[in-house]
């Protein structure tokens, strides 16, 4: 399967803004995008005016790279969000955040999309009691998603779990720390998703 192998700091620098893929890394001094607030290469600071392409493929790759997801994938998912009633960018955004690896990141149990994938083809969550290791499983509302029993005492998830605790949760799921389970309550409106794109942009860039 392909992926991306470069450094992650340089997708947040092309964007011009953070899109938290490396975790605690993202909140701190370290973080590349308030230390080099320019795209990455020799050109990078160079001013060059945007044409209207380039800013709808620019909230593209944006959504794209916030959520981990493939452009073959992302296509697909528009597809999905289009064939829905209701605005197509709106359902979108709702279909990606309902992947398994994104809510597991959103109730805090990881501290990056990346490790959210990570360790969930691990194994290390479930859904409704039953084993999910696939990161792209979609959630729907009554899903209770719980870190396994076997995982509760593995001091990674235990320190991961911990050093996000202050991480506020999202309006559209409910959280138990105590038992390390979420559910889903309601379906997210694009209020409750904190993602900065302008998602028409990217409707308008597929329909061409």
């Amino acid at each position: 399967m392909a992926r991306y192998t470069d450094s992650v700091c340089k997708l947040c620098r092309r964007e011009g803004q953070k899109l938290f893929l490396k975790g605690e890394r993202c909140y701190s001094d370290k973080c590349s995008v308030g230390r080099r607030s320019y795209a990455p290469g020799q050109h990078g600071q160079d001013r060059k005016k945007v044409s209207e392409y380039g800013i709808q493929l620019r909230a593209k790759q944006k959504a794209r790279r916030y959520y981990g997801v493939l452009e073959r994938q992302f296509r697909h998912y528009f597809e999905i969000a289009e064939s829905k009633p209701g605005i197509t960018g709106e359902n979108l955004l709702r279909l990606l955040e309902l992947r398994l690896d994104n809510v597991v990141y959103r109730l805090g149990f990881a501290s990056s999309h990346a490790q959210s994938r990570q360790m969930v083809r691990h194994g290390h969550f479930t859904i409704n009691g039953k084993k999910a290791n696939i990161p792209s499983m979609r959630v729907r509302v009554g899903d209770v998603v719980a870190v396994k029993e076997g995982s509760r005492t593995n001091e990674f998830i235990k320190s991961v779990v911990e050093a996000n605790a202050s991480r506020p949760i999202p309006k559209w799921l409910e959280i138990n720390r105590e038992a390390l389970s979420g559910t889903v309550a309601v379906l997210p409106n694009r209020e409750d998703i904190d993602l900065s794109v302008e998602e028409h942009l990217i409707v308008e860039l597929y329909s061409k």
